[in-house]
Order: C-alpha cells, then sequence, then structure tokens
C-alpha cells in the first residue's frame, strides 16, 4: 500500500475472527465453538411462546425504488409508536415519525450522530463497544474523553462520577452502551432518571446505545429505554440508538434506528445522504410487523427466558473453572471475565485467546474494549489486558462445547 491510503486498522471482533478463520474456523462449522459471538441465537426458541420469525422478505415496485434516506415512513411511524406505547403513555411530548431516523444497522447509526456533532468533547466509556474506537477516530470535529468505570466495582457504573465527569470534562456529550457492552451492567430506573436530568441540567446531551435493552435479568421488567425519563423530546438533547440487530435477533438485516429531537433527526438524514444513502427498502417495509407492541413484548419475553439459563450456565461454568467475575451481567448476552487466577499462560487476553484457537474456541480479549481513539492515549491502559470477553449469545450446545473445551485447555496447562 502507498502513501496514498492509510491502514485501516480491525475492531475487535473483526480481527478475532479473520484469526480463527486463519485456523480454519467458518460460519456453520460445527467443530468449532464461537464465544467471541457478537450476535444472538437466530433461530426459534420455544417456537410456541415465542412470536413467529420473519423468513420471506418480498419485493415489489415500490419498494424496488430507493428509500427516503430518514427510512420509509411507516416503519419510522411504526418506531414512533411502539416508544410511546412502551415507555410515554402518561406523558404528553410524544414521539412522531419526524423523530425518527432509519439507518442500515448500529454502526451507520452512530456514524451518521458523529458526523452532526459540533466542536465538542465528547465522553465515552472505558471498557465499551470496540467499533467507537474507529467510529470516534473517524471524524474530526469532536474531542472524545475516556470515562474509566471501576474494576472494583465490577465496571458498574457510577452516576456520581459521569456528573462529575460531564462538568469537570467539559463535555457536551456523553456516548454509552446501556447495557454495557462488554460487562453487562445496566443503569436503569431512579439511576437512569438521575442520569438524564443531570445531563439537561448540565446542558451535556446523552447518545444511548440500547441494542441489549432487551436482554435484561432479574429486573421484573422486558427493557429498558431513557426514553422513560425524556420530559420533552424536542427540548432534551437525549438520542436513543437501537434496531433488530440484537434486540429482535435479525443481525443479517440490517435495519436499526436513532430517537430524538426533530432537528437532530433532520441533521442525521442530512449525513446519511453522503455517509450510507439509507437502509434496504424492501427490508424496511417487511419488517413493519416486529414492531408492534404484541410482537416487540413477546420477543423480549422469549429473550429473557431462555438467555438467563444460559447466563447462569456460563457464569457457574466459569466460575468453577476459577476465572474472576466481580458482578454476574444483568443485560446483554456477555460474561467480561479476568484471568488473573489462571495459569501464567493464559493470564492474557491476548495470549488465552490464541491458546484457545488451537481448541477451535473464539473469544475477544479484554484490551479491545479498552477504547483509545487515535491512540491518543500513549500510556496504553493495561488493566483491560486480564480480561476477556466470552459470549453466551450462540445456542446451548455450543456454549457448552466451548466451555469444556476451556476446562480441557486448563486441564491440560495445570
Amino acid at each position: 500500500m502507498d502513501g496514498s491510503f492509510k491502514r485501516v486498522p480491525k475492531t475487535g471482533v473483526i480481527y478475532v475472527m479473520s484469526k480463527a478463520q486463519a485456523h480454519g474456523f467458518y460460519y456453520g462449522n460445527a467443530d468449532w465453538a464461537n464465544l467471541g459471538q457478537g450476535a444472538p441465537e437466530t433461530g426459534e426458541m420455544l417456537e410456541s411462546e415465542s412470536p413467529v420469525r420473519l423468513k420471506h422478505i418480498s419485493l415489489d415496485q415500490i419498494s424496488a425504488e430507493y428509500s427516503p434516506v430518514a427510512g420509509d415512513v411507516e416503519l419510522r411511524k411504526a418506531v414512533a409508536e411502539l416508544y410511546n406505547q412502551r415507555y410515554r403513555c402518561d406523558k404528553k411530548s410524544q414521539y412522531t415519525h419526524e423523530n425518527v431516523a432509519i439507518s442500515s444497522g448500529g454502526r451507520p447509526a452512530l456514524c451518521r450522530i458523529a458526523a452532526t456533532f459540533n466542536n465538542i468533547n465528547l465522553g465515552h466509556f472505558l471498557p465499551d463497544y470496540t467499533a467507537y474506537e474507529e467510529l470516534l477516530n473517524v471524524f474530526g470535529g469532536f474531542v472524545s474523553m475516556p470515562i474509566s468505570y471501576r474494576i472494583a466495582q465490577g465496571f458498574k457504573p457510577d452516576i456520581a462520577e459521569m456528573e462529575r465527569a460531564m462538568i469537570s470534562m467539559g463535555l457536551g456529550a456523553m456516548l454509552l452502551s446501556n447495557p454495557c457492552n462488554p460487562t453487562g451492567q445496566i443503569i436503569i430506573g431512579d439511576e437512569l432518571k438521575q442520569l438524564v436530568d443531570s445531563a439537561k441540567k448540565i446542558g451535556c446531551a446523552l447518545i444511548f446505545d440500547e441494542f441489549y435493552s432487551h436482554y435484561l435479568y432479574g429486573q421484573n421488567q422486558k427493557t429498558l429505554s431513557a426514553a422513560s425519563f425524556i420530559k420533552d423530546i424536542e427540548k432534551d438533547n437525549i438520542l436513543i440508538v437501537d434496531g433488530l440487530t440484537k434486540n429482535w435477533r435479525y443481525p443479517g438485516l440490517r435495519i436499526s434506528w436513532t430517537l430524538g429531537p426533530k432537528e437532530v433527526i433532520e441533521g442525521i438524514a442530512s449525513a446519511g445522504s453522503f455517509l450510507d444513502g439509507g437502509a434496504v427498502h424492501a427490508i424496511q417495509k417487511a419488517v413493519i410487523p416486529l414492531l408492534s407492541l404484541t410482537h416487540a413484548d413477546q420477543e423480549a419475553e422469549s429473550i429473557q427466558r431462555e438467555f438467563i439459563k444460559k447466563r447462569d450456565y456460563m457464569v457457574s461454568r466459569l466460575k468453577e473453572m476459577g476465572f474472576g467475575l466481580t458482578r454476574i451481567p444483568e443485560g446483554g448476552f456477555y460474561c467480561f471475565v479476568s484471568l488473573e487466577n489462571l495459569p501464567e499462560a493464559v493470564a492474557d487476553g491476548m495470549k488465552f485467546f490464541k491458546a484457545l484457537l488451537q481448541y477451535k474456541v473464539i473469544c475477544v480479549p479484554g484490551e479491545f474494549f479498552d477504547v483509545n481513539p487515535g491512540q491518543r492515549r500513549k500510556m496504553i491502559n493495561t488493566r483491560l489486558k486480564k480480561y476477556v470477553r466470552l459470549s453466551f449469545g450462540p445456542g446451548f450446545d455450543e456454549i457448552k462445547l466451548g466451555l469444556d473445551r476451556i476446562k480441557q485447555m486448563l486441564e491440560e496447562l495445570a
């Protein structure tokens, strides 16, 4: 490659999958256990109780045309109505289709948002979603400011610390995944309300990545969203990003949405006109029924019923094998575990990942979640190097296979 092009690094999951493929992995290979998987299982789960899965997408004269860049109007209306029914029944301020932009997946949605930022300090968290690193580096109109979750608290968000960061760092906006990828920790109820209220008072916009908001365990509610605590949709600078990828278990459809003030959504749609051109029209038309309240709630209920079993199984097995887990994941479908008590040969995330490939199991080293846009932090934070993310997104048999092989590796190293 000559000087005309720069090297673009792989995000964490893409890196580990490329290494796994070099060792013989391919999708559908039953001899491998992909515990690095960043997507949920997509098949039927307790078919008699789960909502009917979408299996066919049709194409007609209308859906063969370009979609509006902001998204199909009927889909935007369906998203707005779902959020009003779930979170805003008692509120005067209601979402309309003008408060919704449709994108072709979560990363395009976040790129559109990043393209609309003014010259601000943008707070982000450690650890958090690996793709944030390049996303926050591509656009030069803002400065990213890292904020660390504390290991001693099991990476549990501390609202008081978040409030102090808004003030001390002069943050114009704050980006966070809730539930958090990779830790599974959540901000919910009164704490979420406090964060939203504080941000409004301080003047800090909030961007909530809520892609795992159906994956809640022991919370006695179907889903969570900051939308519950927004007083005025047009005046409160709160953006919410979600989609079908995780919460509806359709990662291949690449449909996401952003909710926010109309003026901001207009800017996001304008950014989409030069960034991505919009989501596939036929897919947008096909997924509208999935956004009905009945269907969405059934999907959330089936996810929680099945995934809590997989979470509890993985947590129990990992603890038996000596992995460190200060706090059990409250949401999402990952265990972010410490390796410090394991044999020295695999007590480092990258070493553990490479050793595990020999056993045909995939994981994601913790250092990839140490989001460092532009590599501006020269003293690289080493605290996440002794962690890995293990996914309970796959089916139960694949999870069991992966954990059995991890146990075999550790026994052979003992």
